[in-house]
């Protein structure tokens, strides 16, 4: 009887252990260290609250701030509207709509470092596909340095993450359109409502709890891109496309500031649990459940 008890608690012993040492015990060590100066070289000295002094003292932390504000502006409507075209369009009872499905979904497993190194190469400034479609097509003599400019590169990175992500998000909404009863949108029709009129009115709200989650995971993600920002742009130019996720990386491995890197992961936190909380409380305006 006693074994019957244990039993279960040893299954998920491994489960708790690894969320204990990789995930709770790292989140406690950080939030000490971002109250330290440490360079991993020499032992820590405690600083108190000096680091987010200096943060909320710093230009180029509110800098960065507002470009990963602008990023997730961007890169949310971008990945969403993108996902939901997607799963509309191969929802439709079409010969090979289940081929396009793997196709959409195909850049979603691709290497994020293989995708931004192709779009970086599509997107250079003299030999770029894009740009050599806009001189022989279009006739535009100058075209942009997409990721050489400070006005473009913040846009191109959202623009490439938003492209490879949507096919995930395609899924979600996908299975969440499959969900709604086709019969509420037959006696719609019947009853002389437009397709659009029951896209609107129907299919939105009934779609608004799969919405909801996408929306809260996309926000999630547009705070801790990382990868693409590296392949792309390595943050520049002149610091345009450094998010949050980014400028700690800067500072943890490459200036060795540990507790200043440490101090902005919380800044980050904060910032993601309060548009998620923000989102949280909205939510009973627009999301219907049943």
């Amino acid at each position: 009887m006693r074994h019957a008890k244990i039993t279960p608690f040893l299954f998920i012993a491994p489960m708790l252990i690894g969320l204990l040492v990789f995930r709770l015990l790292p989140i406690g060590v950080s939030f000490g260290i971002s109250f330290t100066s440490w360079n991993i070289f020499s032992p820590p000295q405690w600083i108190g609250l000096d680091n987010y002094r200096t943060m909320v003292q710093s230009a180029a932390f509110w800098e960065v701030a507002r470009n990963t504000v602008v990023f997730a502006l961007v890169f949310v409507p971008l990945v969403m509207g993108l996902g939901l075209s997607l799963a509309l369009l191969v929802n439709q009872k079409l010969r090979g709509s289940t081929f396009f499905r793997g196709v959409f979904f195909m850049p979603y497993i691709t290497s994020i470092v293989a995708v931004a190194l192709a779009w970086k190469w599509i997107l250079a400034t003299r030999f770029g596909l894009l740009n050599n479609a806009l001189i022989d097509w279009f006739g535009v003599q100058s075209p942009p340095s997409w990721l050489g400019d400070p006005s473009y590169a913040l846009f191109a990175v959202a623009f490439v993450l938003a492209w490879q992500s949507a096919g995930f998000q395609m899924l979600l909404f996908l299975a969440g359109l499959q969900n709604i009863d086709e019969s509420i949108k037959e006696a719609a029709l019947i009853d002389g409502a437009s397709r659009r009129q029951v896209f609107r009115h129907i299919t939105l709200p009934l779609l608004s709890p799969i919405t909801f989650f996408v929306l809260i995971i996309s926000l999630i993600a547009s705070s801790q891109t990382f990868e693409v920002t590296y392949a792309l742009t390595g943050g520049g130019p002149q610091r345009a496309s450094t998010t949050l996720a980014f400028y700690i990386y800067q500072n943890a491995f490459v200036h060795f500031q540990m507790g200043f890197a440490s101090a902005l992961a919380y800044a980050l936190l904060l910032f993601v649990g309060g548009l998620t909380l923000l989102n949280f409380v909205l939510r009973r305006r627009w999301v219907h459940y049943g």
